[in-house]
């Protein structure tokens, strides 16, 4: 584990990555850490141009080693990213509980949802088959949308005539004449309560 990112750093731990079959140890705010290098980085070149001319080389060094950075980071991603894959695939056909060590918990997250879903597909195809069926994955449930209604609708006994409107939720209410009841959405109820044309009816169904 290092305690300030660097360039020099990024690098070791890409090599070791590279070079090792386990998973190398990094610092649980790892990603942070990365981020925050990149930013100051970015500030530096950022206060470079501003200065003068005489900082070219320097802005052009940082600018370079941003990029190099960044393909550092990507290239490490990518090596763990493997590791775990195959890790989940050993995971999901002996039934491992959590047999990943040195894993941050973005990465954890991601293990535990590539174990799922090869279990869900080795059991729906495999486990079919050599139960003599057909192969059946069942769909995950689509998103249901459920119109929420909300409790603002206003009962009324109208007082005066009201021509046919269209309140706000857009449906068309009306004509009444004095003494209807009708119940309205909240906005256009209180607004012919405000206008005198119509009274609240409190504690009616």
């Amino acid at each position: 584990m290092v305690d300030i990112i660097t360039y020099e750093v990024l690098y070791e731990l890409l090599r070791k990555e590279k070079y090792s079959q386990e998973m190398q140890v990094l610092d649980k705010d790892f990603f942070q850490q990365v981020v925050n290098y990149i930013t100051e980085k970015r500030k530096l070149v950022e206060a470079q141009e501003k200065k003068s001319s005489l900082f070219s080389d320097e802005v052009i060094r940082t600018k370079k080693q941003i990029e190099n950075v960044k393909k550092i980071v990507a290239e490490l991603y990518e090596r763990r990213e493997n590791k775990i894959m195959q890790l989940g695939v050993i995971a999901s056909r002996i039934n491992a509980q959590d047999p990943v060590t040195n894993i941050l918990p973005e990465e954890k997250r991601m293990y535990k949802e590539i174990v799922n879903i090869l279990k869900k597909y080795r059991t729906g195809i495999l486990d079919a088959l050599i139960l003599g069926s057909v192969p059946r994955i069942e769909e995950a449930p689509k998103d249901i949308k459920i119109e929420v209604v909300e409790p603002d609708n206003k009962l009324l006994r109208f007082v005066e005539a009201t021509p046919k409107f269209v309140a706000e939720d857009l449906h068309a209410y009306g004509p009444f004449e004095p003494e209807d009841v009708g119940l309205l959405p909240q906005k256009s109820a209180s607004l012919l309560i405000a206008r005198k044309r119509a009274k609240e009816i409190k504690n009616e169904a």
